[in-house]
Order: C-alpha cells, then sequence, then structure tokens
C-alpha cells in the first residue's frame, strides 16, 4: 500500500479516543523509499497543529543532530507509533498503541527500510516486541545495533533516546549524537 493511501487511513481512523480531540492526524512524512526510518511515540501539540511529526522543539533537536551527521531530513522517514496526540503529551495507553500499530506496520512494508530507529523507549519496547528483539530499557539499549530479517529482507534496528528526553537532560546529548552517527554508513 502506498504511503498516501496510508495517510489517508490515518486521517479517517477512529480505533481509539484520540481522534475525538486531535486537530489533525499525524501520519508520518519523508522519502517514501528511505533506508531509514525514525519512530517516535506519539505527536506533541505542535505536530498536532501542522500535521508532522517532530516540528516541536524534538524536532529542531533532531535536524540538528541529523545535519550535524551530514544526513538530510528528507532523505528519511519519521512517523510514530501512535499517529493522534494524547491529551497532555501523556504515554499513549496500551489499547491506543495497538490500534496504531497496523498503520505503521504498513508504513514500514510499504517504504522497505534497512534502518528503523526507534526514538525513546515507547517506540523502542514496540519495535523490539514487533521483530523479538530483547529490550532492557533505552538507556541500556541506545545505539545497539541488531539485525532481523524480515520477509522484506535484513533491517538493523538502532535504537536512540527520544530528542525530548535529551531537553530535559542535556548531559544525555551524547547518547543521541552516538546513535545517530551509526546511520552514516547506510545513507
Amino acid at each position: 500500500m502506498e504511503l498516501g493511501e496510508i495517510a489517508r487511513l490515518v486521517g479517517e481512523c477512529r480505533k481509539c479516543g484520540l481522534h475525538r480531540n486531535r486537530k489533525q492526524a499525524v501520519p508520518g512524512v519523508g522519502n517514501p523509499r528511505a533506508k531509514v526510518v525514525f519512530v517516535g511515540e506519539a505527536p506533541g501539540y505542535w505536530e498536532d497543529q501542522q500535521g508532522k511529526p517532530f516540528v516541536g522543539r524534538a524536532g529542531k533537536l533532531l535536524d540538528e543532530v541529523l545535519t550535524s551527521a551530514g544526513i538530510k531530513r528528507e532523505d528519511v522517514f519519521i512517523t510514530n507509533v501512535v499517529k493522534c496526540r494524547p491529551p497532555g503529551n501523556r504515554r499513549p495507553s496500551k489499547e491506543e498503541m495497538e490500534a496504531c500499530i497496523p498503520y505503521l506496520n504498513m508504513q514500514l512494508e510499504s517504504i522497505g527500510p534497512r534502518v528503523i530507529v526507534p526514538l525513546g523507549a515507547v517506540a523502542g519496547e514496540t519495535i523490539a516486541r514487533k521483530y523479538g528483539l530483547p529490550w532492557s530499557g533505552m538507556f541500556k539499549e541506545n545505539g545497539v545495533e541488531r539485525k532481523v530479517v524480515t520477509i522484506l529482507g535484513e533491517v538493523t534496528v538502532i535504537p536512540a533516546i527520544h530528542p525530548a528526553a535529551v531537553l530535559r537532560n542535556p548531559e544525555n546529548k551524547g547518547m543521541l549524537v552516538r546513535a545517530i552517527e551509526k546511520l552514516k554508513e547506510f545513507i
């Protein structure tokens, strides 16, 4: 299925209560043939306003780190596990994540990336569960490369600390930078 069709389905989705409070759904943006896909947790305020992932402060930090690694945002695809903003930017519930995961799976199948970068614990746990990978927490998994074989071929999973976590604790920026630096060989 093409990404445009998946975005349309996301925009029409009523599988959980998050659709009632959203300004708009946030399916994802980027290169439909990206070698690298970033997966965050859920949209925040600015993402809900603009309908695009990672456009707020965390997105600006992600852009800065990508640029410093020589990676162009337009060369990657960026999405979230959950496609609508949870109230107060709370962690998405299990039910909300289960409602959206089929859309994430369709996106990954459509793009066929070589690398998936889960940003933060929620995305990391979700991707680890999807591929049967071990998960021992974001701080231990940050930058750890694991290869999985999928129906689309071999995919490398490289979890990275969420940029919002770096904004809360700037001393963690080095963790994000080190994880993103590993992507150079794939782009």
